[in-house]
């Protein structure tokens, strides 16, 4: 009999890939004078991205589940009960013939109901049906085909085969396996838009207006200016250190050596 494999899918993995900051609309903070703004503050917050990954796995099956069982009819409920009983122990006997434990052979169900003739729109009792199904585990898969014909040899017409199953004793290796898959399937998809929202390098920070002071060299030409500019001053007299506020002096003086950018 074919060994069928047995797939295993993992439904769905959830990854979160965190850290991925969102910026969110500048807002212009309202100070100073003369209708400026002195400072733009920019809100960051964090964010989380959901992605699905799917995987599976597939793996030879290691046993075979077969739902087995018998039915009987009797003119009285001691009588199908009792046919039902022969056939049952008939059955067992067949399928532990077959090197089935009885740890593998678990009753289903058992049942006992009238059986009615219908004629002419009414009901006539004809008897009783009693039934009693089996699971059955057999744990050599090849040897499915043979305890099938064992079963029906041993309880002739009252045997019935309900289901035959091929599985996996134990599915949690396989479903490790299926996980792991939509893991890095999940894991595939989130890259991409990880990488679209890493945020953009931070601008270097400038010295806010009044608190700092950046000073520079002051260009040659400026010194030159500055120098004949101080003498022009000196020959005609002139305070250096305040002057007439006419003529310039006092900038001219300031920023001899240094410019001061306030």
């Amino acid at each position: 009999m074919p060994d069928p494999r047995t797939p295993v899918t993992a439904v769905a993995v959830i990854l979160l890939a965190l850290g991925l900051p969102t910026v969110a609309a500048p807002a212009a903070l309202a100070a100073g004078t003369g209708g400026r703004a002195s400072a733009l503050a920019v809100a960051a917050t964090a964010a989380t991205v959901t992605v699905t990954g799917e995987g599976s796995a597939v793996g030879e099956p290691d046993i075979a589940l077969v739902g087995a069982g018998v039915e009987a009819v009797g003119k009285t409920t001691q009588a199908a009960l009792e046919a039902q009983n022969t056939a049952s122990a008939a059955l067992l006997e067949a399928v532990r013939a077959q090197g089935v434990a009885d740890r593998d052979i678990r009753t289903e169900n058992v049942s006992l109901s009238p059986v009615y003739d219908y004629t002419d729109g009414a009901s006539t009792l004809k008897g009783y049906q009693a039934a009693q199904s089996f699971s059955i585990k057999v744990r050599e898969p090849a040897a499915t085909g043979a305890l099938l014909q064992a079963v029906t040899d041993a309880t002739g017409d009252a045997g019935r085969i309900t289901s035959v199953v091929f599985d996996l004793d134990d599915r949690r290796p396989l479903q490790a396996r299926a996980r792991e898959a939509a893991h890095d399937d999940a894991h595939a998809k989130a890259a991409p838009v990880r990488q679209s929202q890493r945020p953009p390098p931070r601008p270097p920070r400038l010295p806010e207006r009044g608190r700092h002071r950046l000073l520079r060299p002051v260009p040659a030409d400026l010194r030159g200016r500055a120098g004949r500019l101080r003498r022009s001053t000196a020959g005609a007299g002139g305070d250096q250190g305040h002057g007439d506020g006419h003529g310039g002096v006092r900038a001219g003086l300031k920023v001899l050596g240094l410019v001061e950018l306030v």
